[in-house]
């Protein structure tokens, strides 16, 4: 049967469907995690790299931060000198959650993604599911990024998305708050398994049971 609640179903990539973590790389860059620790907490730093996201080119990004620390110079220009390292592949639950949700037929499938513009072709090539989607919005290629409410706001103009039968998936409570402040219902992501519970609840996937009977 129909879910008349929900029309669109909107994803944050990484950590949710792909698995990019920096200590991938970095693990093999320093010797003990503690130094893996101090150098992400404070060098190439969360913050730093979302302005990468939000459309500062890789090269000025990597070139500021040299410039600040010329100690770690080797170590700041791996990050996207070897980044595909950072990537673990993808989350199989969620690509299996998301395969169900487009073999349904029910439901437009967006992701909204703080990712640079330069490297989200390196994911185009890795992670052939992305063809899924039915739109697909580049915080590097916008120039803006989540929480910004303006990014929110373009997905939806551009997408024709009506936000009160839209649902949000994100493992950054950050972004869940302000999509919930946006005006579209959220999940926090916390597993696949976990996920998988929220858009059960809502019937917004069917249990295997009710499948067979369909």
């Amino acid at each position: 049967m129909k879910n008349q609640k929900y029309q669109s179903v909107i994803f944050d990539l990484g950590a949710v469907l792909v698995d990019w973590n920096p200590r991938y790389l970095y693990n093999k860059v320093f010797k003990t995690p503690e130094e893996t620790d101090y150098f992400l907490e404070n060098i190439c730093t969360s913050d730093w790299n979302e302005m990468q996201d939000e459309g500062r080119s890789l090269q000025d990004g990597t070139e500021l931060l040299v410039t600040e620390h010329p100690a770690f110079e080797a170590q700041i220009r791996a990050f996207y000198g070897r980044w595909k390292e950072m990537l673990g592949g993808d989350i199989p639950g969620t690509v299996e959650i998301l395969k169900e949700l487009k073999d349904s037929g029910q439901f437009k499938l967006y992701a909204l993604t703080n990712w640079s513009n330069e490297t989200f072709p390196i994911a185009l090539i890795e992670y052939p599911w992305l063809q899924w989607f039915d739109g697909i919005v580049v915080s590097g290629r916008e120039k803006m990024r989540k929480p910004q409410a303006a990014f929110y706001q373009l997905l939806t103009d551009r997408h024709a998305i009506d936000k009160s039968q839209a649902i949000f998936i994100d493992d950054n409570l950050r972004n869940v708050k302000a999509a919930e402040a946006f005006g579209i219902e959220s999940i926090h992501f916390q597993s696949p398994e976990q996920l998988r519970e929220a858009l059960l609840s809502r019937e917004i996937l069917s249990s295997p049971a009710v499948q067979q009977q369909q």
